[in-house]
């Protein structure tokens, strides 16, 4: 599976659909959930106060260097994260870190 598979470009960016494993030991990218056709995202952070998602928009802002939000799913643990910038510069970054 591929950032492709996973991603859609907007007009603003690339939005990716991910799924957070909240409390995890390490927080990163961990793969593909080829079930859900998700990026499985991990985050230290617990699901209160809206902490795990700030630290979901903190890692995709890290690894691209653009401005990551959610946009759907800020309850769930699916979840629609928008970078925001070139979707082709996005697009390559993420291929290459993931």
């Amino acid at each position: 599976m591929k950032i492709a598979d996973v991603s859609r470009l907007t007009e603003k960016g690339v939005a990716i659909d991910v799924e957070v494993s909240p409390r995890s030991s390490r927080p990163g990218p961990d793969g593909f959930d080829e079930w859900r056709r998700r990026l499985t995202v991990r985050v230290t952070a617990p699901p209160l106060d809206g902490k795990a998602n700030r630290e979901v928009e903190d890692i995709f802002r890290d690894i691209t260097g653009f401005r990551a939000e959610i946009t759907s799913g800020h309850l769930s643990r699916q979840k629609t994260v928008t970078i925001y910038g070139d979707p082709e510069k996005i697009t390559r970054t993420l291929e290459g870190r993931i």
